[in-house]
């Protein structure tokens, strides 16, 4: 299957499961939380906003106090709901007409107003829609507030580089990442390797942005990049050296920002990435000790020991602009349009907004609101750049920077390891009669079509004494999934549940058998899915296993993602698993959910 298709395909699994009013999860841990906004008044008119996670907190204050101002069109007065719509799976949505089953539980309902992250998405819905023979759908936007993407370094790291008195940008990535020297070649070389964090722009609005960014620069151009650009050696050959550096992908920058601040409470924010590339908002919450960006301006908050500085590319950066995008689909009637431009005008126009804009770390959209504060060096930024903001090309273009991101990616080797222990026998809901290994099975299965040709994958299962005094059993090497993902699948689907959860030797076995395939060209890492908790009575010490984790210490080759699903499954000693080999730890308490989980931790690859 081509690898474009394929890609979309996973990616419009993953919107269905959130379309069809499953279980609302924060998108960035993937932990169960009500965001379901509230329900209309009965005679009002209701405008439904669906916003990118990062400013729902944000947006839903702002409605709030739009409501109360009871603002009439056509005799009712308008209503504003914000719901929470990440910005990869709303373009998904949209592209298949935001299914009607979406309108049921858990606040899934169609939008009036689309905002994501980036007006870039608007452009990629409208273009795959055309090409689907469907209308355009996104219209007209303003945007709500800004905030560039920058290359996030500890202060140290960005000094040894010259910050911030010298321009620092993609080619000196690029040139530092290709060193066999490493740091070494600025006088340091304890730091090791240039490591660079960076999400998967298939979902995330931050990785879109900078991988469009590092074309650019490869290009040598500002403006006006052409699918011909993208597909010459030069900047396929930059873009393969950018991607060299870097540690995995992911679906949000929150895993890096959170891992860091991890490491740096441990003295050792140095040795875990030397760079991660963010919306300078996420840069403000860190320095304020909120890494998941959870926390309300004035909260009480620990800011790291090691700082953050923001180095703005001096080839140039884009905006986040987080626009309100007015829909023009047939569910949105004339007086709801009306409403939705009601609410940008408040948004925009209105100075108060705007200026609490800025307390959440953005940058006011309006130019009659000056920058200020937290806008500001304390805060680790520049208020004066970015000096050159690239422009958004061309919808055709915008969609090949994704097709070329995948052919320049770096590859994974990754083993997959499932829990087939009795419990996932059990029914997956009340009402169904599907068991929790069936839909694991399937999602699993789904899973495999999100790797490229190049990426190599085994398979691992485990319960215990699976065989003979052994936990956990190899039914796929790790091997070029080209000739392995139809084996693989077919083993899947093939598994039935056996006997108890033998956790913990396990996940050290795996790590201890993909330690000597780790190699800096890969991406080496172990999935492991489990819904319980270690049965095992030989095996039951779990500091023995971090320990074990962390052993690797600056040189942590090998990380493991962990799948905590179901009621029964042990998050917490799954989170410290994760976070002892700077992985990252994801819930589907909801097993009909598992899919879209599987999907965004497969985006680490």
């Amino acid at each position: 299957m081509d690898r474009s298709l394929r890609r979309t395909l996973v990616l419009l699994l993953a919107g269905a499961a959130v379309a069809l009013g499953l279980t609302a999860c924060n998108p960035d841990t993937d932990k169960v939380q009500d965001d379901s906004p509230a329900t209309a008044p009965e005679g009002s008119l209701e405008v439904v906003l669906a916003s990118s996670p990062e400013k729902l907190v944000l947006l839903t204050e702002l409605a709030t106090q739009f409501n109360e101002e009871r603002v009439e069109v056509a005799g009712k007065p308008v209503y504003v709901t914000v719901q929470k719509t990440s910005s990869g799976i709303g373009a998904d949505l949209l592209i298949a007409d935001w299914p009607e089953s979406s309108d049921a539980s858990q606040g899934m309902r169609r939008p009036t107003i689309w905002s994501p992250s980036a007006s870039l998405w608007g452009p990629v819905v409208n273009e795959r829609r055309l090409a689907a023979n469907k209308p355009a759908i996104v219209g007209d936007f303003a945007p709500s507030m800004l905030t560039p993407v920058v290359i996030a370094m500890p202060e140290p790291m960005a000094e040894a580089l010259g910050y911030p008195q010298t321009p620092i940008g993609w080619g000196d990535i690029v040139a530092l990442a290709q060193d066999p020297a490493g740091w070494g070649k600025y006088g340091h070389p304890e730091w090791g390797a240039f490591r660079l964090g960076k999400t998967n722009p298939n979902i995330s609005t931050t990785g879109f942005n900078t991988t469009i960014a590092q074309a650019y620069a490869g290009a040598g151009k500002q403006n006006d990049l052409t699918v011909q650009d993208l597909a010459s050696p030069q900047v396929i050959a930059f873009l393969e050296g950018v991607e060299s550096s870097v540690v995995h992908y992911g679906d949000t920058t929150l895993t890096f920002l959170e891992n860091l601040y991890r490491a740096d409470e441990r003295g050792a924010a140095l040795s875990y990435i030397s760079a991660v590339a963010v919306e300078e908002k996420s840069l403000i919450d860190y320095n304020r000790g909120d890494p998941s960006g959870s926390a309300a301006p004035g909260d009480d908050t620990k800011p790291p020991r090691t700082k953050l500085v923001a180095v703005y590319p001096k080839e140039g950066t884009l905006w986040s602009d987080n626009p309100l995008f007015a829909l023009e689909a047939d569910w949105v009637t004339p007086e709801q349009a009306q409403g939705a431009e009601e609410f940008t005008k408040w948004v925009v126009d209105r100075k108060a907004s705007q200026e609490r804009v800025l307390d959440f770390g953005f940058r006011p959209a309006n130019p009659e609101v000056p920058v200020g504060p937290p806008i500001d060096a304390e805060s680790g930024l520049d208020p004066l750049q970015p000096q050159t903001v690239l422009s958004v090309p061309a919808g055709p273009t915008t969609l090949a920077v994704l097709d070329t991101w995948d052919s320049t990616r770096k590859a994974a080797r990754v083993l997959i390891v499932m829990d087939v222990s009795g419990s996932m026998g059990e029914r997956a809901a009340a009402n169904s009669n599907e068991t929790k290994l069936d839909l694991a099975k399937a999602a699993a299965v789904k899973a495999l079509d999100q790797f490229n040709e190049e990426d190599e994958v085994g398979l691992w299962i485990f319960s215990t004494e699976i065989e003979g005094s052994r936990d956990w059993a190899e039914l796929a090497p790790v091997e070029p999934i080209a000739t392995n993902r139809q084996r693989i699948a077919d083993l899947i689907t093939g598994l039935s549940p056996r006997d108890g959860t033998a956790l913990y030797d396990t996940a050290a076995a795996a790590v201890d058998a993909m330690r000597p395939k780790a190699d800096p060209d890969h991406i080496t890492a172990v999935v492991l899915l489990t819904d319980g908790k270690n049965e095992d009575v030989d095996n039951n010490d779990i500091s023995g296993l971090l320990e074990t984790l962390e052993g690797g210490g600056e040189l942590r080759s090998v990380r493991i993602f962990t799948v905590a699903y179901g009621d029964d499954a042990d998050v917490g000693a799954l989170e410290r698993i994760a976070e002892a080999s700077d992985g990252a730890a994801y819930v589907s308490k909801d097993p009909t959910d598992i899919q879209r989980v599987l999907t965004n931790v497969i985006s680490n690859f």
